[in-house]
C-alpha cells in the first residue's frame, strides 16, 4: 500500500521532509509514501489529490495546520477529524478502522481532538466569523484542502485522514498583515509583508504571536510525522 499525502504550505512540508518538492508535483519520502505539494485552497488541493491517486497511492492524508472553531482547542493541539462538513453544509463521515488506528497510536503520544471539521475557500480572519462557523456546523476545527483531498478519496474508494494542528484559536482574529501578503497560493510574499509592516507597524505583535502559535502547530506536526511508518503499517 502507498499513502499519499497533500501539504499546502512550504512551512507545512518541512514537518515531513527536508526534500525539495515543487508546488504541483509530488515525490516519494520513503517507499510507502508519496507527498505533493498542492498551494493552498481546495482547487490545488483537489490538483494534488489526483495526481497522488494517478501515481498509484491507495490511501489519502490531507497534512498540515488547522484554525480552530471549538471553544477548548489551543495552539499546537491536535485533530483527527472523524466527520467533515463542506462549504454548502454537506456532512459525511471519515471514521474507519484506519483512523481508529491512527487515534490510537497517537493518543499514545498526546491528546486527540476529534470532531468535525469544516471547510472554507478563503482564511477566516475574524473571531466572530470562526464563532459563527461553530455554531452554524457544528465544527471544532476549519482548514481549506481537507475537505477538497476527502471527496477525491471518496470518489476513488479509498480510505482517508485529515491530520490537522491548530493555529489560531477561535478568539484571536488574524493580523491584517496576513491578507495583504499572501499570494494565490497561499504564501506570504515578504515584500509585501514589509511594506505593510513599514505602513502600520502597530501589526507586528500580533504577527510574532502567530508566529509562535504556527511554531507550536508546526512542532505538533512534527512529533506525528515521527508515527507515520506505524499508522502507515495498518493492513499490511
Amino acid at each position: 500500500m502507498i499513502t499519499g499525502i497533500v501539504v499546502a504550505l512550504e512551512e507545512e512540508l518541512g514537518t515531513l521532509t527536508s526534500k525539495n518538492i515543487e508546488k504541483g508535483h509530488c515525490v516519494f519520502i520513503s517507499d510507502k509514501v508519496l507527498v505533493a505539494y498542492s498551494g493552498a485552497g481546495p482547487e490545488y488541493a483537489q490538483t494534488a489529490a489526483e495526481l497522488l491517486v494517478s501515481r498509484g497511492v491507495t490511501r489519502l492524508i490531507s497534512w498540515g495546520c488547522a484554525a480552530a472553531l471549538g471553544a477548548s482547542l489551543k495552539p499546537g493541539d491536535l485533530t483527527l477529524a472523524d466527520s467533515l462538513i463542506d462549504a454548502d453544509k454537506v456532512r459525511f463521515d471519515i471514521a474507519s478502522d484506519w483512523h481508529n488506528h491512527t487515534k490510537n497510536i497517537l493518543s499514545a503520544q498526546t491528546t486527540v481532538y476529534t470532531g468535525c471539521l469544516a471547510e472554507s475557500s478563503r482564511i477566516v480572519s475574524s473571531s466572530k466569523d470562526k464563532k459563527q462557523l461553530h455554531v452554524q456546523t457544528g465544527a471544532i476545527a476549519l482548514d481549506m484542502e481537507s475537505i477538497a483531498v476527502a471527496k477525491i478519496a471518496r470518489q476513488h474508494a479509498l480510505p482517508f485522514l485529515a491530520i490537522r494542528a491548530i493555529v489560531d484559536p477561535v478568539n484571536m482574529n488574524l493580523p491584517k498583515a496576513i491578507d495583504h501578503s499572501l499570494n494565490d497560493q497561499g504564501d506570504v510574499v515578504i515584500g509585501k509583508l514589509l511594506i505593510f509592516l513599514t505602513l502600520h507597524p502597530f501589526e507586528l505583535p500580533g504577527l510574532i504571536k502567530l508566529g509562535l502559535h504556527f511554531n507550536a502547530a508546526k512542532n505538533k506536526l512534527k512529533l506525528v510525522a515521527k508515527q507515520l511508518d506505524i499508522i502507515n503499517g495498518f493492513g499490511y
